[in-house]
């Protein structure tokens, strides 16, 4: 399992109140200890609002997840090339844009994500309403690549978001304690268009979400997709971080039982070599050639 969305509260790094809004710490320990039952191969550690543009707890945290872990910052808008290029050296992969809950300058953004792009192949993450993607769509068309945050947030942003994924965007399988929508019939739509879309992630540990991750949201997407599960549990992620592939055993879902051996054939005697019989009571049989 690759889990494509997590935050990390480090309490020994800077937090900024966003609308009134600080977090509790959730540290990695208590990721580790929330999915200790899963196989969690890697993720993304994503960065928030209330964690502003500090690279320095990002930089820890891929330090200590180690392998197969990458990084989604935030970064001002006069970050220079060489801040990109050293981020992208410790495991970052890709910005993120917070269109939801902050003003923001998209002209700026754009091109900072073009830059981003050509500098370190990294893409772009938006947190936005899908309703405003219609308003942007212009724009968000310039992006080099794009990933879309929690299926878009809302029904109405639906059809939206699908016209996105058809032109290539990827979207997060995530957030299902905070979207307004039939997350089941989402899910089976995005996939529809296209099955490399979808990239599971826990948005644990869900700061403001109504709920936060369930174990039985695995149930569902795998109720959904089938199977492609580990398309859209893993694979999906890898490739859209530019991550190795995880090998798997080929398994055949219905093997073909191998067909016995036919017993040997009966090989003819020739008549010379037929036993000379004796006089007894018995007539042989008269031999047919």
């Amino acid at each position: 399992m690759f889990d494509a969305h997590v935050h990390i509260i480090d309490p020994r790094f800077p937090l900024i109140e966003n609308e009134g809004y600080l977090p509790e710490p959730y540290t990695i320990d208590d990721y580790r200890k929330r999915m200790s039952r899963f196989d969690v191969t890697g993720g993304a550690v994503v960065s928030a609002s209330f964690q502003g543009s500090d690279q320095s707890y990002l930089r820890a945290a891929l330090a200590e997840l180690g392998e197969g872990w990458v990084g989604v910052t935030r970064l001002p808008l006069d970050a220079g090339d060489e801040e990109i290029v050293e981020l992208d050296k410790v495991g970052v992969r890709a910005l993120r844009f917070n269109l939801k809950r902050a003003a923001a300058d998209i002209a700026a953004m754009t091109l900072q994500a073009v830059r981003a792009y050509e500098l370190a192949g990294w893409h772009v993450e938006v947190y936005i309403d899908g309703q405003m993607l219609a308003s942007l769509q212009p724009v968000v068309l310039k992006l080099p690549a794009l990933s879309v945050d929690h299926m878009g947030m809302s029904e109405e942003g639906l059809p939206f978001l699908l016209d996105l994924v058809d032109r290539g965007a990827r979207v997060k399988a995530t957030g299902f304690g905070r979207v307004d929508m039939d997350v089941a019939t989402a899910l089976r739509r995005i996939h529809a268009v296209n099955p490399e879309a979808l990239m599971f992630g826990t948005d644990l540990p869900g700061t403001r979400a109504g709920r936060p991750f369930e174990d039985s949201d695995v149930d569902l997407i795998c109720d959904v997709v089938g199977t492609d599960m580990h398309k859209v549990l893993e694979d999906n992620a890898r490739a859209f971080y530019r991550l190795p592939p995880v090998q798997r055993e080929a398994t055949d879902p219905d093997p073909t039982l191998p067909l016995h051996a036919p017993p040997a054939p009966t090989m003819p005697i020739p008549r010379a070599e037929l036993p000379k019989s004796e006089a007894t009571d018995t007539v042989p049989l008269p031999i047919v050639e």
